[in-house]
């Protein structure tokens, strides 16, 4: 079971380290509002995962691994909202240093725990991940509710080692980062990636739709 367990560490681990929407995410809001939003961002990761934990448990994320229809649309919603974060942090990066200056020192858009939140569990490789690959990761000596807890848990957690220290890194290079020329650009190429996130997810989207469509033809 240790081996097993090690194995799963392992694939968790690397999931929460290669970049993704979460990342971005968390740049945009450390770039608009500061360390401290950014760190409610990720809290609000964080409680994505453990929604998704819970779907999960009941069965709700089972379901939509078999409707193909929800399936879909869960993940077109998902690109959509990354595609409106990327034109936002695209909008508040447009113009010369006074625009920079004006992003620094204003409010950012809603809430920085929620942002977080609807971001993971709109997130296209979180749903994947949890709909399909999780539950083979689970030690098979275990009771079935208490492994996925223990999963669950244990992403969590490298989720906010993994995104807090990154946020203390930003921090760490604020003088850097808030050079206007710096600033703006960083802030344009959160936004591109953010857009391009959503605009990939959207094209799996539509062409999968597109492959239903033929086979139910076709039936």
């Amino acid at each position: 079971m240790l081996t097993h367990f090690m194995a799963a560490i392992g694939v968790l681990g690397l999931l929460t380290v290669v970049p993704g929407p979460d990342m971005a995410v968390v740049t945009r809001r450390a770039l608009v509002a500061g360390p401290g939003d950014a760190l409610r961002t990720v809290g609000g990761i964080a409680t994505g995962l453990l929604l998704w934990g819970a779907l999960t448990a009941a069965g709700l994320a089972a379901v939509l691994a078999a409707s193909p229809v929800a399936y879909l649309a869960v993940k077109l919603l998902g690109a959509g909202y990354l595609v409106v974060l990327g034109a936002q942090a695209l909008w508040q990066h447009r113009g010369t240093a006074p625009a920079v200056a004006a992003a620094e020192t204003g409010p950012a858009v809603g809430s920085p725990w929620r942002t977080g939140l609807v971001s993971n569990v709109l997130n296209p490789k979180i749903a994947v991940f949890y709909t399909g690959l999780l539950p083979t990761l689970a030690p098979p000596r275990l009771p079935t509710a208490w492994a996925m807890t223990l999963l669950v848990l244990l992403h969590a957690l490298l989720t906010l080692a993994w995104l807090g220290g990154y946020v203390l890194l930003l921090s760490k290079a604020g003088a850097v980062l808030h050079r206007p020329r710096v600033h703006r650009a960083l802030g344009r190429t959160t936004g591109v990636v953010l857009i391009g996130f959503g605009l990939a997810v959207a094209t799996g989207v539509v062409l999968i739709g597109f492959g239903l469509a033929v086979a139910g033809t076709a039936g």
